[in-house]
């Protein structure tokens, strides 16, 4: 560490004095610089421009573990704790948690559901147990709200919708993507939250045709969704790290294009498409590239209703 301070500051002190200040020699100091570049710290050095590359690349979500994920993906072989050295030594690093903020609201004239899940998040078959819930993005125009449901075999978003309302039409958006997609046999357990929307005369509905179960999380317990929360938590901690996007659109684009989008391959065959109210959700067409340039110029895709006749019945809020 002496030799590579007494290197950096050259330039604006004699090497003499730098080499007396620190109590090395001269000559142990020309040897050291004169020396070959080890092989460990070539490969360090090759490692470390992998790892800036996945780190720009996730715009500086990434800590070790994901950076160290991809890595693998990418067929570069290394450890996780080499990574994290690495990245210190780089000052890279990925963004916090945030606090958990409560947003559910029940309504008690609706009929609650039991909670069959009971926190057995590990499934062994696909399209078995779906788990949804509402979040929330802040935007200079309001906020933007985001409904997901997630596969827990595979702990992928199999659907998903956005809306500046947050009304049962949205989580009603995010089933009907996940029951055209995947098209579950009966007897799909459906975990959710209390809230009104999920509680709805239409979302049960809806559930019931399709031939799910509906299960819901106790009363203020978190922990019984806790795959999605922390979800969430991963996707605003991505997202936002303190700040407060311009528009719904860019709010829009950029959860496009993060987990729910090109970072996730399950939804690479999905675009997307703005529904009645300023709702966008999934739709199995190849438009990925032609629909973000078009958010990314600000315009709107073409304006279409909830379609309440295809894929689960009853799929429109009444």
């Amino acid at each position: 560490m002496k030799f590579a301070f007494i290197h950096a500051q050259r330039g604006t002190h004699p090497i003499g004095l730098l080499c007396r200040v620190l109590s090395v020699s001269r000559a142990g100091y020309y040897a050291w610089r004169d020396r070959p570049v080890s092989r460990r710290r070539q490969q360090d050095q090759q490692l470390t421009q992998h790892i800036q590359d996945v780190h720009e690349r996730s715009k500086g979500r990434y800590g070790a573990p994901r950076v160290h994920a991809e890595l693998q993906a990418r067929g570069v072989r290394c450890g996780r704790q080499r990574v994290a050295r690495l990245m210190r030594t780089a000052g890279l690093q990925g963004k916090g948690k945030r606090k958990y903020r409560v947003t559910t609201m029940s309504d008690p004239m609706y009929p609650l559901a039991a909670n069959l899940l009971e926190r057995r998040f590990g499934v062994n078959e696909p399209n078995t147990v779906w788990v949804g819930d509402l979040t929330y993005l802040p935007t200079r125009e309001g906020w933007l709200y985001l409904s997901v449901l997630i596969d827990l075999y595979s702990r992928r978003v199999v659907g998903w919708a956005m809306s500046e309302r947050i009304t049962t039409a949205l989580p009603l958006a995010a089933l009907e993507m996940a029951y055209k997609g995947r098209r579950p046999a009966p007897g799909l357990v459906h975990h959710t939250d209390r809230g009104s929307q999920y509680a709805s005369w239409s979302y049960q509905r809806a559930l019931r045709r399709m031939g799910a179960v509906p299960s819901m999380s106790r009363k203020g317990d978190c922990w019984d969704n806790a795959v999605v929360e922390s979800f969430f938590a991963s996707l605003k901690r991505e997202l936002l790290d303190g700040r407060l996007f311009e528009s719904r659109a860019r709010a829009r684009l950029e959860v496009f294009e993060s987990t729910l989008g090109v970072l996730q391959p399950t939804t690479a065959t999905f675009s997307m498409r703005l529904l009645g109210s300023g709702t966008v959700r999934g739709a199995t067409s190849g438009r990925l590239d032609s629909l973000s340039t078009k958010l990314r110029q600000g315009q709107s895709a073409a304006v279409r209703p909830v379609n309440t006749r295809g894929g689960p019945k009853g799929t429109g809020s009444r």
